[in-house]
């Protein structure tokens, strides 16, 4: 069963106090008030979140205990016991919900799902401590718990960090790596005068992205308590919060990546069970990478319309690059925008870790 934390969502949605601004029908300074009414019509009248829930609870969820606690995960298993094993690890503003249209294309394999702590559907999260490092600690064990000693980690975002770190850690266990990203840590430390001259001239294109785009980042980093009275007290504030970014790194130059009941279910997941306000503890706890260029394999998918996609030079400066594969369409959300690219590419990953064991 999933967590319900809301029984007055909907009057909360009719009592919201409208705030306009000079800026509210330019999408450059963030939601439109149009898009915001939008999608409150739309959760407060014929939105059913029992029926997404119901689907959701579906999954193949399992319990993996670790420590004093537990990590929640989809698991579905291939019919062949030998089959490879992929983990996906998701990032934000997401949940396991990213990998929903990659699962049916992948029953010929084990996957493993994990609700990173903090996140929707994860078990509560009560301790201070939930650094990327961490949940890469607690992935790899709940991974082994399963019985798999070997496996390809694939994600992007916090994710593709997470998985970063579970590779440098546990070489012997991560066959290969699928990333839609270089952890994006590494720009912060990264000496320009030691990376080629795109991959340097990258650095200064991604600092620009982080002060033109970044503040999310910083509130979320610094005042987490403050931040998440507002959103969690706050569907409208929640909405805007999340639908800002689930609209702007999406790919919508091809096609809508998400319809209104996607979006409203991506969204309630958060609100449902209560995580927006944890869902920041993996930039609240300080991210601590592995030092030095791992040596995984790594097929590294690179999708147009990503926030900030990185040339190769770059990636190859901390990573195997052994394949580098450049999509038109696609943004940041790729698992659940391209599927069925985004499972080409860990394919070849899976390969890779096939012939390199």
């Amino acid at each position: 069963m999933l967590v319900h934390m809301s029984t007055d969502l909907h009057a909360r949605i009719r009592d919201t106090r409208r705030v306009t601004t000079p800026w509210s029908d330019d999408k450059t300074r963030g939601v439109t008030a149009g898009r915001l009414d939008e999608l409150l019509e739309r959760w407060a009248d014929g939105y059913e979140w029992a029926v997404h829930e119901q689907r959701i609870a579906e999954l193949p969820w399992t319990n993996m205990p670790v420590g004093s606690g537990y990590l929640r995960a989809i698991h579905q298993r291939a019919a062949d016991p030998a089959a490879p094993v992929v983990v996906l690890l998701h990032g934000w503003p997401d949940s396991v919900l990213r990998f929903e249209r990659v699962l049916p294309l992948l029953t010929d394999m084990h996957v493993v799902i994990p609700a990173l702590p903090g996140f929707p559907f994860a078990a509560p999260l009560t301790d201070v401590g939930m650094s990327a490092a961490r949940m890469a600690d607690i992935v790899a064990q709940a991974v082994s718990r399963l019985g798999y000693s070997r496996y390809t980690l694939s994600g992007g975002d916090i994710g593709g960090a997470v998985a970063e770190i579970i590779a440098a850690e546990h070489p012997d266990s991560v066959a290969s790596l699928h990333l839609t990203n270089v952890a994006p840590q590494r720009a912060l430390t990264a000496d320009p005068a030691k990376l080629a001259p795109d991959a340097a001239a990258y650095l200064a294109r991604a600092a620009q992205w982080f002060r033109t785009e970044g503040g999310y980042i910083a509130e979320q980093s610094t005042r987490p308590n403050t931040l998440a009275v507002a959103l969690g007290d706050s569907p409208a504030g929640l909405a805007a919060w999340l639908v800002e970014k689930l609209d702007s790194w999406s790919d919508a130059a091809n096609a809508p990546a998400f319809t209104t009941d996607e979006l409203l279910t991506w969204i309630s997941a958060y609100w449902e069970t209560g995580t927006i306000g944890t869902s920041f503890a993996a930039y609240t706890e300080p991210a601590t990478l592995p030092p030095g260029r791992i040596e995984t394999p790594t097929v590294l998918s690179v999708f147009a319309h990503d926030i900030k996609p990185e040339p190769r030079s770059y990636a190859e400066a901390f990573l195997n690059i052994r394949e580098y594969v450049e999509h038109p369409a696609g943004g940041h959300f790729a698992a659940w925008e391209q599927p069925e690219a985004y499972v080409r590419d860990l394919r070849r990953a899976v390969e890779l870790g096939i012939k390199g064991a």
